[in-house]
């Protein structure tokens, strides 16, 4: 009701808004009704993201039933590409918006227990090797340094496998699920969120700088990942409207694939950017 796909290719900016709202209603609901439970308390941080999904999948769900109808409407691969572009803009707007209050809220509220898993999954991947002291210490200092004993091109390796693997899980995802895909998405969103609020030390006066160092590498990465979200989508709706084996079927079959191949582009892009641009201006 909020918004509908045709409106948010043509103003998808709109989208930014709409994503913000989600995420903020998200987080204010999860600490209103659950703060206070022992249990549920310490899961908070999956409650945002699932809350924030529970909002967004109408909106998704009909993005890709009106994207996979454009196919039968359409001649020509790179039409049908110009086309999908916009539905990409609206879903990057709407992560977008995600990041930014989620990152708001972060620094703002008294406590970071909304975001313990968000953290927890950092830490993780930051300093493995001092996880409880990470964890209990919120106060992170940017690790990349740490792998400086790699070269370049490992590091590019690494990087570029790591995100193909999240790649083919939001592919098998959106292939299963449709508009579930959103769920990867939006906890990617939570974790990039608590990584810019450790980054920042809670200053909101950072948070621009801080959006800037994520989102250089980090829009091209995520924008690969809606594509292929995309992808999987169209053929999860041509699935669920009974098409498997006409010709429309295998039209949208086709413009999967020319998509899942301009996603891993767009990420090894995003790797080369993250590897070989983000340590240069940070």
């Amino acid at each position: 009701m909020l918004i509908n796909p045709r409106k948010a290719e043509r103003k998808s900016w709109e989208l930014f808004f709409v994503g913000a709202f989600y995420a903020s209603l998200s987080i204010l609901l999860v600490n209103w009704i659950f703060s206070q439970d022992a249990v549920l308390s310490q899961y908070s941080g999956i409650l945002v993201v699932t809350f924030t999904v529970m909002l967004s999948i109408p909106f998704v769900y009909y993005t890709l039933r009106y994207e996979e109808g454009k196919i039968s409407q359409t001649n020509g691969t790179w039409e049908l590409l110009k086309e999908h572009k916009k539905a990409i803009y609206a879903f990057l707007w709407l992560f977008m918006g995600f990041v930014v209050a989620l990152s708001f809220w972060y620094m703002v509220l008294s406590s970071t227990e909304s975001f313990r898993a968000q953290i927890e999954t950092y830490c993780l991947i930051n300093r493995p090797s001092n996880f409880e002291a990470c964890v209990n210490q919120y106060d992170i200092q940017d690790t990349t340094g740490a792998v400086g004993f790699l070269t370049n091109t490992e590091r590019l390796f690494l990087i570029f496998t790591n995100n193909i693997y999240v790649l083919i899980f939001t592919l098998i995802f959106s292939l299963i699920f449709g508009a579930g895909v959103i769920f990867v998405l939006a906890w990617n969103a939570s974790v990039i969120a608590a990584a810019i609020g450790i980054f920042t030390k809670s200053e909101l006066s950072a948070l621009p700088i801080a959006l800037v160092r994520y989102m250089i590498h980090g829009i091209p990465e995520i924008a690969s990942y809606f594509i292929v979200a995309l992808a999987g989508g169209m053929v999860s709706i041509a699935v669920i409207k009974h098409e498997t084996g006409s010709d429309k079927f295998w039209d949208v079959l086709q413009d999967s694939l020319n998509l899942i191949i301009l996603a891993i582009v767009v990420l090894f892009v995003a790797a080369l950017v993250e590897v070989f641009i983000t340590p240069w201006l940070f």
